[in-house]
């Protein structure tokens, strides 16, 4: 008999805290990653971490971006996955595909919402997050014809965006019973379900005491 897999337990590292997510949409910017570098946890997304070498943590859900990017060796921080495949690359955490709706509370977890950007959030969450800034997630392709900032995937395979915008729905109200408020701090942005505000104006609360920092 196959002995169950043991899934590791993401740390509750930054309690009560603001943590931003780094997508990877056309509108990310170099100016606004540095903006929050030391200033605030940064999860990186994918290809993210690039802008960010510095981030917390990396996150990307499929074992085709671990593969095309071997692991990732030179990040130092945790980084996770949801493919089980994902785990022949020394350092990367598989953690455990519990649905697609809603959030997921056990830190062994993540609800999928079918896309990194949503089990992102729900990384958040467990790493201690009370309030979450969003930056990069665009979730449409841009006016020149772009769907990240950084190109294409190899696979040039472009992003189910109308099916990836319908799934936050469901992650709305949990995140608000859990006392976790999201905002949607990128440039441009088709995802509408949290408020909207300019980073530079969550910067200066978090900077003033208003909210966590």
């Amino acid at each position: 008999m196959k002995t169950p897999r043991t899934r590791p337990i993401v740390p509750r590292m930054f309690p009560d805290s603001t943590i931003v997510c780094l997508g990877g949409g056309p509108s990310l910017t170099v100016e606004d990653v540095e903006s929050v570098r030391g200033r605030m946890p940064a999860i990186a997304i994918s290809d993210s971490y690039k802008l960010a070498p510095w981030a917390d943590v990396l996150y990307s859900c499929d074992a085709k971006w671990w593969n095309w990017h071997q692991g990732v060796p030179r990040f130092a921080g945790p980084k996770y996955s949801l493919d089980e495949k994902s785990a022949r690359w020394p350092g990367v955490q598989v953690l455990k595909d519990t649905g697609v709706a809603g959030l997921e509370l056990d830190p062994s977890g993540l609800r999928t919402g079918r896309n990194s950007g949503y089990q992102a959030i729900n990384l958040a969450v467990h790493l201690g997050a009370r309030r979450v800034l969003l930056l990069g997630y665009d979730m449409s392709v841009s006016k020149d014809g772009r769907s990240h900032w950084f190109g294409d995937h190899p696979d040039k395979q472009v992003s189910p965006y109308v099916r990836m915008l319908s799934a936050f729905d469901a992650i709305v109200q949990p995140l608000a019973a859990a006392g976790v408020t999201v905002i949607n701090c990128s440039r441009r942005t088709a995802l509408k379900v949290f408020p909207c505000a300019p980073l530079e104006q969550e910067i200066a609360r978090s900077h003033v005491g208003l909210v966590p920092a």
